[in-house]
C-alpha cells in the first residue's frame, strides 16, 4: 500500500505532466540499385535500376484535445521506418510513412543539448517538422549517358535526422493567479468560471495548474490559470509553485490574491506579498514586469470597516500604486466587477497591439 503522501504524488504525476524529454529518429532513405534489363531477344536492354524511397519524417502537431505530456514521459523514443530499396525494371522503393506526434497547445520544443527552441505550438493543428527523413538513393538509370551505356553507379540512401528534444508545456492563459497557499485562488476560479479545482481549508490543495474560461457575456471571455501557491524561496525549489511558474509566462495580467483573514494569527500578508514579488523577480525579470493587480480576498470573514483599514494599511506598507480590488471569492462579492475590469483591460491591450 502507498502512503497517503506517496499516493497523492503519484496521482499528481498522472494528472499533469508538463515536461518530458524524447528522442526522435527519422528513417533512412532506401538505397538505389544497379540493375540491367534482361529479356529474351533484347540483348542490350540498358540500365533499369530504380531509386530508393524516402525515409519517414517525424512531425509534431498541436492538438486542443490533449492537455498533458504524459504520453511522452513513458514513450521516449520515436523512430520512423526506413524507405524501401529500389529494384530492377524501373521499380522505385516505397516511401516510408511519416510519424505524427500529437502534443498539447502551448508546448515548447527545444534541443535538449543546446537549448535552442525548435518550435512553439500556439495554435490548434499547427504542424512542425522535428526530424526529416533521409532522401532515397539514386538507381543506375540516372547515370546513363552517351559515353556510359552500362552504368554500374548507384547511391545509398541518406541517413535520417536524429535529435534529443525537450518538451515543456506552458499553458495558454490571459490571466494568472498568484498568492500564498490557501489565499483563495482556487475558490476564485471556481466562482467565476466552470473550472472545478480542489478546495479545502489547508494549504497546497492545488497540486497542478487549473484553467478556467471566464465568460463575461456570450461574446466576451478570457482564460484564467491557477497555479499552486508560492512560498518564500520558491525560485530555489521550495514548495510546489516553482514547478509551474513557467505557466504564467504567457499571461497578459497577473492577479495577486491577498488573504486579509489568514488562519494563522502570526501571518504577515505584507511580508508574504513582498516575498512572492521577489520570487517572481528571481525566477524571471520579464514575469516580474508583467501588469499585476492586487485582489484582497475573504472580505466576508471580517467587518467592513476592519477590512477597509486592513486594505489601506497593506497598500501603504507596500507602497502600491496599481489597481486594487476587494472581493469574497466564497460569496461572490466584488467578483463581477473584477471580471469586467479584467475584460476591459485585455481588450484595451489587444487594441493597442493591433493599432
Amino acid at each position: 500500500m502507498l502512503a497517503t503522501a506517496e499516493l497523492e504524488g503519484f496521482l499528481f504525476s498522472m494528472k499533469f505532466i508538463d515536461e518530458a524529454t524524447i528522442q526522435v529518429i527519422a528513417g533512412k532513405g532506401g538505397d538505389g540499385v544497379a540493375s540491367f534489363r534482361r529479356e529474351k531477344f533484347i540483348p542490350k536492354g540498358g540500365p533499369d535500376g530504380g531509386d530508393g524511397g524516402n525515409g519517414g519524417s517525424i512531425f509534431a502537431i498541436a492538438d486542443c484535445n490533449i492537455n498533458t505530456l504524459i504520453d511522452y514521459r513513458f514513450a521516449r523514443i520515436h523512430r520512423a521506418k526506413k524507405g524501401g530499396n529500389g529494384r530492377g525494371s524501373d521499380q522505385y522503393g516505397k516511401k516510408s510513412e511519416n510519424i505524427i506526434l500529437h502534443m498539447p497547445i502551448g508546448t515548447i520544443i527545444s534541443d535538449a543539448n543546446t537549448g535552442e527552441i525548435v518550435a512553439d505550438l500556439k495554435h490548434h493543428q499547427q504542424k512542425v517538422l522535428l526530424a526529416k527523413g533521409g532522401k532515397g538513393g539514386l538507381g543506375n538509370i540516372h547515370f546513363k549517358s552517351s559515353t556510359n551505356r552500362t552504368p554500374r553507379q548507384f547511391t545509398y540512401g541518406e541517413p535520417g535526422q536524429e535529435s534529443e528534444l525537450k518538451l515543456e508545456l506552458r499553458v495558454l492563459a490571459d490571466v494568472g493567479l498568484l498568492g500564498m497557499p490557501n489565499a483563495g485562488k482556487s475558490t476564485l476560479i471556481r466562482a467565476i468560471s466552470s473550472a472545478r479545482p480542489k478546495v479545502a481549508d489547508y494549504p497546497f490543495t492545488t497540486l497542478y495548474p487549473n484553467l478556467g474560461v471566464v465568460r463575461v457575456d456570450p461574446n466576451r471571455s478570457f482564460v484564467m490559470a491557477d497555479i499552486p501557491g508560492l512560498i518564500e524561496k520558491a525560485a530555489e525549489g521550495a514548495g510546489l509553485g516553482h514547478q509551474f511558474l513557467r505557466h504564467l509566462a504567457r499571461t497578459r495580467l497577473l492577479l495577486h490574491i491577498i488573504d486579509i483573514a489568514p488562519l494563522d494569527s502570526n501571518a504577515d500578508p505584507v511580508r508574504d506579498a513582498k516575498a512572492i514579488m521577489m520570487e517572481l523577480k528571481k525566477y524571471d525579470e520579464s514575469l516580474y514586469q508583467k501588469p499585476r493587480w492586487l485582489v484582497f480576498n475573504k472580505i466576508d470573514m471580517i467587518a467592513q470597516e476592519e477590512g477597509k483599514i486592513i486594505c489601506e494599511k497593506f497598500i501603504n506598507s507596500m507602497g502600491w500604486e496599481g489597481k486594487c480590488f476587494v472581493i469574497s471569492a466564497l460569496s461572490g462579492k466584488g467578483c463581477k466587477e473584477l471580471t469586467y475590469a479584467i475584460m476591459e483591460h485585455l481588450e484595451q491591450k489587444h487594441e493597442e497591439v493591433t493599432i
